[in-house]
């Protein structure tokens, strides 16, 4: 009995050997090819001089472990501090100063040219504008992972979106259900549609957003009037331009016949961060968030 034992261990050991040393090595990750608005981008090896003219896609990069390799960010990634934010413009690039930051990607958010006098230059580019769903956004986030060389983390922060926001929708349940809000882009009242990746988030709930019955055909940030937000008396306002122009439930409440307004009656007037909620990054889940516990505590 004891040798059957003895044969049995040795038989059980020499699969664990044979099973180890057959495994597939890990996949290199290099060269890799990712395909971004401006087409297909192949990279032969990990850039270590990127510049990013994206705040979005400044955050995803440190978010995913490839901050060390940023050598310059626009001037309006200001997250996280560490960033080496310097002057360039990521709406009227300067082909010339970009290129002193010895650059061996640039990642942009609008083209007007920049894209074909790099590519002249033989110096990577990838366009990301704005996220048109949730899955172009994380598809961005997994586009910046290959590109840098973090592939993994890349996937572990887009898991985490995920769970973090469908936790927040589920906590939330049917509450939102037949509750009207107004976003404001702007204190003259620009506003955004749910056509536009900010009003897919309050859809996540089940909002009514009012801008959609004013915007014009193929208008997806509409400016409203004051009059068509006092007549759709919405039950929440989301305040996007705090931070910029110090709105808030004091300066709502102040305006012209806006304090019957059922989200000033009912104090249901939120200030977001204005730089959150304009980006489709790691940061997106805080957005969500907010949104969730305005609707969990609405009264109607």
């Amino acid at each position: 009995m004891a040798r059957l034992w003895l044969v049995a261990a040795a038989l059980v050991a020499a699969l664990v050997l044979t099973s180890g040393s057959v495994s597939a090595p890990p996949k290199p990750l290099f060269p890799v090819t990712v395909r971004a608005a401006n087409g297909p981008v192949t990279f032969t090896q990990r850039p270590h001089r990127i510049v990013s003219l994206s705040p979005t896609a400044t955050e995803t990069l440190f978010a995913i472990g490839a901050g060390s390799q940023v050598v310059a960010v626009d001037a309006l990634s200001n997250y996280p501090a560490r960033a080496p934010r310097t002057s360039l413009s990521g709406y009227r690039p300067n082909v010339e100063a970009i290129v002193g930051y010895r650059p061996d990607l640039v990642v942009a958010r609008s083209d007007g040219g920049l894209v074909a006098k790099l590519e002249e230059l033989e110096i990577p580019v990838l366009l990301d504008p704005e996220a048109a769903s949730l899955p172009d956004a994380y598809r961005q986030i997994r586009q910046l992972g290959h590109a840098s060389g973090f592939p993994r983390r890349a996937e572990r922060l887009v898991v985490s979106m995920k769970r973090q926001i469908a936790a927040s929708v589920a906590a939330v349940g049917a509450r939102g259900r037949g509750l009207a809000f107004y976003h404001e882009l702007t204190t003259d009242y620009y506003s955004a549609t749910s056509k536009t990746f900010i009003g897919q988030i309050y859809r996540l709930f089940g909002l009514r957003n009012i801008a959609d019955a004013a915007a014009a055909a193929g208008v997806e940030y509409p400016k409203l009037s004051a009059e068509h937000v006092l007549q759709s008396d919405p039950d929440l306002i989301f305040l996007a331009d705090a931070k910029c122009c110090g709105q808030g439930y004091a300066s709502v409440a102040a305006r012209p016949g806006w304090a019957t307004v059922a989200a000033v009656e009912r104090r249901q007037v939120i200030a977001l961060d204005d730089d959150v909620v304009s980006r489709w990054g790691p940061r997106l889940v805080a957005f969500v968030k907010q949104v969730a516990n305005a609707v969990r505590s609405a009264r109607r």
